[in-house]
């Protein structure tokens, strides 16, 4: 496997990123919102604590990704 052929694929998917972050954007919002409101002051973000935020950002840009294949 070829070392630039890798890199040439994480630019592309660099690339790609914001397309699919406005696909996402209210799953991103929800997200970071609970992330904000989890880590007030010095409390420190706790593994699982927006697991479900996270699980429907994550669904997001999967089918988001996909639709760009088809």
């Amino acid at each position: 496997m070829s070392g630039s052929n890798v890199w040439s694929r994480s630019r592309e998917r660099l690339r790609v990123f914001p397309e699919l972050l406005s696909q996402c954007a209210e799953e991103a919002a929800v997200y970071g919102k609970c992330v904000a409101a989890s880590t007030t002051g010095k409390q420190e973000l706790k593994k699982d604590l927006c697991a479900k935020e996270f699980e429907a950002l994550k669904t997001c840009f999967t089918n988001a990704a996909r639709k760009r294949i088809r």
